[in-house]
């Protein structure tokens, strides 16, 4: 089986082929028949891990195991504590609440520049949010900072569960350890809810 870290690069698909001729995921990864877990926007970087284990793919993927997912967040203006505290306890999104995320301020970030730079305005200052969240909705980050009033300038992955982001480059890619691949598959058991019933002892 393989198990590969790839840091995605900004505007590169989360997939393997485009009708369109956008960069994807086969620009970058050399590795056949290996396949992502879940998605990563196309305007987004950071952490996507691939694999041809069907099994822990199906089940990394499925909302119901809840793997956390860690991103640093680039956000216009400076929020508040009373945004922070929104994000945490979830924002309605079309008409749903998301479920409780992470959400505190980052101080001295610094990443490699983007193919793009991003949307500057002199006169509004922008800051680093770490948000933690283990829901999967289209654009959920994004979607929750401009719900409070920060939009999203640059988004980037920085761990999946235990995986860190560590010092792979855009279009890097890393093999996994044991130890890794170990603690993943304890990810993805199911937990198990069954509790014996109390029975009398009989005298």
């Amino acid at each position: 089986m393989q198990y590969l870290l790839l840091n995605k690069p900004f505007e590169v698909l989360t997939q393997f082929t485009d009708e369109n001729n956008r960069a994807t995921l086969k620009d970058y990864v050399t590795v056949p028949n290996v396949y992502p877990v879940g998605r990563l926007d196309y305007d987004s970087e950071g952490l996507v891990l691939l694999t041809d284990d069907k099994q822990l793919q199906h089940r990394l993927s499925d909302p119901k195991f809840k793997v956390e997912k860690t991103y640093w967040v680039q956000v216009e203006g400076v929020p508040t504590d009373e945004a922070l505290d929104q994000l945490e306890k979830g924002v309605l999104l079309q008409g749903k609440k998301t479920s409780p995320a992470k959400a505190k301020l980052l101080e001295d970030v610094t990443f490699w520049e983007r193919s793009k730079p991003i949307r500057f305005r002199a006169n509004i200052p922008t800051t680093w949010v770490e948000i933690k969240i283990s829901q999967g909705m289209n654009r959920q980050v994004r979607k929750m900072t401009a719900a409070v009033g920060y939009p999203t300038l640059r988004l980037v992955r920085v761990a999946i569960g235990p995986l860190q982001l560590g010092d792979l480059q855009p279009g890097e890619y890393r093999t996994l350890t044991f130890e890794e691949v170990k603690l993943l598959k304890g990810l993805a058991k199911p937990v198990n809810t069954f509790v014996r019933p109390y029975k009398n002892k009989k005298k």
